[in-house]
């Protein structure tokens, strides 16, 4: 298996019993729900309303490419502070772009970029085996930072107040918030929600979050389940140890890892929710941002 997903963490994302069926497919981004994930759990989905916000599909131009992207904001809010929404594998679809409106209805105005459109359509695949190697293992690290660093320009000139900045992400791009926080130094904080923190250096992913917590810009919450089967608790001891280690922001960085939650705790249309965990975790989100100096 291609990093930076291995084999447990596969198939930790594979449903492995029938629920109820809610089927819509991604049409746009951030609607409908990429196919590899169907059925969702649907009496399980968070639905946030968008009266009082502007959302939908923004462009966001990097050097040249057009890259789709999700916003969410508050109707007419200016000088708002910016959070980075980070998809899993899967794309923006729509737990990811509720996720972008629970943010501006907090205030936020929230960017959730499409990283994967370059290398293919995300959503569209019904089949992880074949999503991993034909879009998400062919994704550069580097590529990923340039279109950040572009939906951060593109946040300044649309209302965002980038002086406040933060970015977080879920499975793939809790990875990615760990070496977004490392690599851009407007970054206040992070939050990432189960990502990994080892794996093999290749040409496209040279650098994992262990060996870059001693760069980090921002301080990162980590939060993690106990029962992930791709991420051993092993290496969230390892990250601990480089983190003391690290930067001032490092060093400010924090763990939490909640007892019997698997992988995806967070993920309300899959059957690995865990709904206290999740709830939690976004309370801490919260919470992290607003101590430093996000909100």
């Amino acid at each position: 298996m291609t990093d930076p997903v291995n084999r447990a963490e596969f198939d930790s994302l594979t449903p492995t019993r029938d629920f109820t069926r809610r089927n819509f497919v991604q049409t746009a981004i951030g609607s409908g729900f990429a196919a590899a994930v169907l059925p969702v759990v649907a009496q399980n989905v968070i639905t946030t309303p968008s009266d009082g916000l502007v959302v939908g599909e923004v462009t966001i131009d990097v050097a040249g490419f057009k890259m789709p992207a999700y916003r969410a904001a508050p109707a007419g809010g200016k000088n708002l502070p910016v959070v980075l929404v980070i998809s899993e594998i899967f794309g923006v679809h729509e737990h990811i772009a509720d996720v972008a409106k629970r943010f501006a209805r907090q205030g936020y105005l929230a960017i959730a970029p499409e990283l994967f459109v370059r290398q293919g359509d995300a959503g569209s695949y019904g089949e992880m085996a074949k999503l991993m190697s034909e879009v998400i293992g062919k994704v550069p690290d580097a590529q990923v930072m340039g279109d950040l660093d572009a939906a951060v320009a593109w946040a300044a000139a649309n209302g965002g107040d980038t002086a406040r900045l933060g970015i977080t992400g879920f499975c793939w791009g809790g990875r990615i918030t760990w070496l977004y926080a490392a690599h851009n130094p407007a970054i206040k904080a992070g939050v990432a929600w189960y990502g990994r923190l080892v794996g093999n250096a290749t040409a496209l992913t040279p650098r994992h979050p262990v060996e870059l917590a001693g760069d980090l810009k921002g301080a990162v919450l980590g939060l993690y389940g106990e029962k992930d089967g791709g991420i051993p608790l092993d290496t969230v001891e390892k990250m601990k140890v480089a983190l003391a280690a690290g930067s001032a922001a490092a060093k400010r960085s924090e763990f939490v890892v909640y007892p019997d939650a698997p992988h995806a705790f967070h993920a309300d249309y899959r059957p690995s929710y865990r709904q206290a965990a999740a709830q939690d975790g976004w309370a801490r989100c919260l919470a992290w941002f607003k101590a430093n100096g996000v909100a």
